[in-house]
C-alpha cells in the first residue's frame, strides 16, 4: 500500500514563484508531500491565481487594520482546517508571531535567499555583492521564533559574478531556490519514518544516561549500562516484521498487556525478548519524543545500579 502523502500548506504574499515550485515538484509520482491549502495575507497576490487554476484549495485575509495576533489565528485555523500537518513559507512578507510559530515548532519551513548565518533580513544580494563575497546563495531551514535562524536544511551556493547587480544575482538565486526547497521538504516530510533519523533520535537520548554505551546485538543497535545489562534496543524491520521500533524494559507482563490493549497499533510484544520489554513503534510519523525520553530514562532505571540512578537524580 502506498505511503500516504504528507499534507503541507504554503504561505504567500505575492507572486507565489516557490509556492508553483514546491507545487510541480509534489506532481511527481514518487513526491512524498502534496499542496493542500495556499494561504495569503493579501487577496490579490498572484499566486492565489495560479493556485486556483491548479485546482489548489486557496485562502485570503488582509492584514490591514487587523492585529497581528488575530490574523496570525485565522491564517492558523484555515490551515488546520484544510488537514495540513506541514507548512512552508513561500514569500510570506509577514513576522509570525511567537505563538503561531511554537504551534508549528517542528513543521513549519522557510527559504531565505542568502546563505545563513549570513545577511538575515532583507537586502540579501545587495548586502552580499557589497561585502565582495564570492558567492550568494538560498538556504532552507525550520523556522523559530528568531528571524531567519533555525536549523538549517538546505543550501546552496551560488556563484557572485564580476559586474553583477542586486537584481542579477537575485534571478540567479531564484533558480537555485526552486530547485532547493522542494528537495528539503520532502526530505523533511519523510524524516519522521527514515529508519537513520529515527536512530539518531533514539541515539541522543539514551546516550545521555550515565554511563551508557552503544553496541549492535542481535543485527540490532543496542544501548546499555557499560559492562552491564541492556536497557533499549533499536529495531528497523527485524525479522521481516516491517516495523521500524523502540524496545524498552517494563514491569512485566500486566504492563504489556495493558499497553497493546491500550493502543495495539503503537504497541507490541516484542518477538524473543519476554514479557518484560515493550515495543513501541517510531514509524507512524507522530513520535512524542518527550514521551520517549521518558521510557528510555525509565527503562535504564530498571538495570541501573542505585550509584547511577543516584548520580542521575542529583543531576
Amino acid at each position: 500500500m502506498a505511503q500516504a502523502r504528507a499534507k503541507v500548506a504554503v504561505m504567500i504574499s505575492g507572486s507565489g514563484t516557490n509556492m508553483a515550485a514546491l507545487l510541480y515538484a509534489s506532481r511527481a509520482e514518487d513526491c512524498p508531500y502534496e499542496i493542500v491549502l495556499v494561504a495569503a495575507n493579501d487577496p490579490e497576490a498572484k499566486g492565489l491565481r495560479l493556485a486556483e487554476a491548479e485546482g489548489v484549495a486557496t485562502f485570503a485575509l488582509s492584514h490591514k487594520g487587523m492585529k497581528r495576533a488575530e490574523h496570525d489565528m485565522a491564517m492558523d485555523a484555515a490551515i488546520r482546517e484544510s488537514g495540513a500537518v506541514w507548512v512552508a513559507l513561500a514569500g510570506y512578507m509577514r513576522i509570525l508571531t511567537p505563538e503561531f510559530v511554537r504551534k508549528w515548532e517542528g513543521r513549519m519551513v522557510n527559504i531565505h535567499p542568502s546563505l545563513l548565518p549570513k545577511y538575515t533580513g532583507l537586502h540579501t544580494h545587495e548586502r552580499a555583492i557589497e561585502a565582495g563575497d564570492s558567492h550568494g546563495g538560498v538556504t532552507v531551514h525550520l523556522v523559530t521564533a528568531e528571524l531567519d535562524e533555525g536549523p538549517i536544511l538546505g543550501q546552496t551556493p551560488v556563484a557572485i559574478l564580476p559586474g553583477d547587480k542586486p537584481e542579477d544575482l537575485a534571478a540567479r538565486v531564484l533558480i537555485a531556490e526552486h530547485q532547493l526547497y522542494s528537495r528539503c521538504l520532502a526530505r523533511l516530510v519523510t524524516r519522521e519514518t527514515s529508519a537513520d533519523w529515527l536512530l539518531e533520535q533514539v541515539r541522543e537520548r539514551a546516550m545521555a544516561m550515565p554511563e551508557a554505551d552503544e553496541i549492535v546485538s542481535h543485527g540490532m543497535p543496542c544501548f546499555g549500562i557499560v559492562k552491564g545489562k541492556k536497557f533499549a534496543y533499536f529495531t528497523s524491520d527485524h525479522h521481516g516484521d516491517g516495523r521500524i521500533a523502540l524496545l524498552v524494559k517494563i514491569s512485566g507482563v500486566d504492563e504489556q498487556t495493558m499497553l497493546i490493549e491500550q493502543d495495539e497499533e503503537r504497541y507490541f510484544r516484542p518477538a524473543y525478548f519476554g514479557d518484560g520489554w515493550i515495543g513501541i513503534r517510531l514509524d507512524l510519523g507522530d513520535n512524542d519524543w518527550d514521551s520517549l525520553g521518558d521510557w528510555i530514562m525509565r527503562s535504564w532505571r530498571n538495570v541501573a545500579p542505585r550509584k547511577l540512578t543516584a548520580l542521575l537524580d542529583a543531576m
